[in-house]
Formats: C-alpha cells, sequence, structure tokens
C-alpha cells in the first residue's frame, strides 16, 4: 500500500511539474504583449510620463548610475532629507544626493530592526553605499536606489542580508 501513495505522489508531482514550466516568450510575444499594455490607460500615462521633462529627468539620473550599480562600485552619497515627499510609500527611505542629483535610497518595509543603525542617520552625513537595482516610477519625482550596503566613517551601518534559497 505503501509503494502504491509513493508512486501515485510521483505521478501527481511530475504532472503538475510538467504544467508549471512555461516556456519563455518569444521576442515577437514580448513585443506583442508590449504594444498591448502601452493601449491600456497605465501605458498610456506612462508613455505621457516617460517623455514628460520630469520623465527625463528621472531617467536620465537612473542611467546614470547603472555602470555603478552592474559592477558594484561603491558610491559616494550625502543625506540631503530623512523623510521622503508625501505620499511615499516604499518603507524605510532617506533622500540622498549622489554625483549632484537627488535619489531616494529605499531599503525595504520597517518592519526589521536591521535598520536600527540607519535611525542615526543625519542629514549632510557622508555615505558610502553599493546597490544591485535603480528603478523609477511615475508617482516619484526621483530615481529610487535599492540600499544593499551603507558605510559612514568607515564602520558599516547596513548590509543586506543574502536571499535565502536562491542564486
Amino acid at each position: 500500500m505503501a509503494s502504491g501513495l509513493v508512486f501515485a505522489y510521483r505521478e501527481i508531482k511530475k504532472e503538475t511539474s510538467e504544467k508549471s514550466t512555461a516556456k519563455p516568450r518569444s521576442a515577437a510575444e514580448r513585443e506583442a504583449a508590449l504594444k498591448k499594455w502601452e493601449a491600456t490607460p497605465d501605458g498610456i500615462q506612462y508613455k505621457k510620463w516617460e517623455t514628460s521633462p520630469e520623465g527625463k529627468k528621472v531617467l536620465a539620473g537612473a542611467a546614470k548610475l547603472r555602470k555603478s550599480i552592474r559592477d558594484s562600485i561603491p558610491m559616494e552619497a550625502v543625506v540631503t532629507s530623512l523623510a521622503l515627499p508625501p505620499g511615499s510609500r516604499l518603507g524605510f527611505e532617506v533622500m540622498v544626493r549622489i554625483n549632484g542629483d537627488d535619489y531616494i535610497l529605499s531599503f525595504g518595509l520597517q518592519q526589521s530592526t536591521e535598520f536600527q543603525p540607519l535611525h542615526s542617520l543625519k542629514v549632510n552625513d557622508k555615505l558610502l553605499i553599493r546597490s544591485r537595482f535603480v528603478s523609477y516610477a511615475p508617482k516619484y519625482s526621483y530615481p529610487i536606489v535599492a540600499g544593499d550596503y551603507v558605510e559612514r566613517d568607515s564602520k558599516i551601518l547596513y548590509k543586506r542580508a543574502p536571499r535565502k534559497g536562491g542564486c
């Protein structure tokens, strides 16, 4: 009886794994999906923002950091504000200036105690940061830099823990 259950479980597992593996979409399928999304109200609004002066400024600021992020080069930053503009909901974050441009330095949801050392930050603190990602959204007037590593006065204030079970 036990061997029958194991055999049945293997068959169920085999069926679900075959169903759950989807083939990657072709370039033509991705392009068609993008065109379809661009025709939606959200897509139209995003395209308008992307071509607006504010959108161009945000995209240019994000592009300036891509090489440093790709090569994991530490970036010098100065804290300009401990609060974000009203309506921001990114978790724990501060405003920083990197190479003359303003950015939102975001760490994630504020539920964790690992952010406790970051609460000691003050305006005009000089930081050394590393990030793995820069993003943007029409809702925000600044590019959003994901904070993975923050150092002040040669002391590590924050270092993102590696993901468990991932690559």
